[in-house]
């Protein structure tokens, strides 16, 4: 990606080297990432997880004060530049409809961390939480988005921070919330393909910002596009169950396929409009 010509973001908080570790009834490494795989993108809800490992004894310890990443951490520098791209372009989006765009919080740690929505766990893959509008991200998983997910690149690792912002969207615009009550109101599977439409949504709205910002500032490489699609792909429900359970069962779905995902990032990206978005109303996921 180019992002020679990109500022950073300052709303970049960065937790790392400290914050709560993980003692008794903790995860390990392998630990993590088997949650990740089966809890996070197979549909689980993140704050039933968190409520979960909140109720294991852990090892206490205060919090690692908030400060910006240090100037020659690449991979902040990478993630603060797409987040302030994410923020030129929504802004300019919500100012289109005579809206103010609120800016979310990007925040960088390791392990665990306290947040709005309980104790964030990195096994839990990067997530947004409404109740503080923060994007949450531990960044050893773009490791395993490498490794484990075979979905390497720039605008792979860029497409997961362009995702999540596109749930603040939501919650800015009030659909999160209604979609939320829906929820309540329905049975499990009718709840499953709510949260399908709502991720699949923000996958669309991710491929928005991919538009908005290759057109205002060139920032895509020949063959990027690619690397976002492929990345979709990887996390798409039907591919991790096979790879987790090697069945697949579709009324758990939670996120989407992995041609639903594929989809609707096109359908931002081709149309660069998120009205193009309403996953709601669409007969055809």
């Amino acid at each position: 990606m180019r992002l020679d010509n990109q500022r950073e973001s300052d709303n970049v908080e960065d937790r790392r080297g400290g914050g709560l570790p993980i003692g008794r009834g903790g995860l390990g490494i392998g630990g993590m990432v088997l949650v990740l795989a089966v809890s996070y993108f197979l549909g689980l809800d993140p704050s039933q997880v968190f409520n979960v490992i909140d109720q294991v004894p852990q090892v206490a310890s205060a919090p690692t004060a908030a400060h910006k990443p240090p100037a020659d951490d690449e991979m902040a520098r990478f993630v603060s530049k797409v987040l302030s791209s994410t923020e030129d372009t929504w802004r300019d989006v919500f100012k289109q409809t005579g809206k103010a765009y609120q800016d979310p919080k990007l925040v960088l740690f390791t392990g665990r961390t306290p947040t709005a929505c309980g104790t964030g766990q990195a096994a839990m893959g990067p997530f947004y939480c409404p109740g503080d509008q923060k994007i949450y991200i531990d960044l050893a998983f773009y490791r395993d988005l490498k490794d484990r997910f075979k979905a390497p690149g720039e605008f792979a690792q860029a497409y997961v921070v362009a995702h999540e912002v596109g749930h603040h969207v939501q919650h800015l615009l009030g659909i999160s919330e209604r979609v939320q009550n829906a929820r309540r109101r329905v049975g499990e599977a009718e709840g499953n393909m709510l949260s399908v439409r709502l991720e699949l949504q923000a996958d669309c709205f991710a491929g928005v910002w991919g538009k908005s910002a290759d057109t205002m500032k060139k920032m895509l490489e020949p063959g990027e596009i690619e690397q976002a699609l492929n990345a979709a792909a990887a996390i798409g429900d039907d591919r991790l169950q096979q790879q987790g359970r090697g069945v697949v069962v579709p009324e758990s779905f939670t996120h989407g396929s992995s041609a639903q995902r594929v989809r609707w990032f096109r359908q931002g990206f081709d149309s660069g409009n998120p009205a193009q978005c309403d996953t709601f109303k669409a007969g055809r996921l």
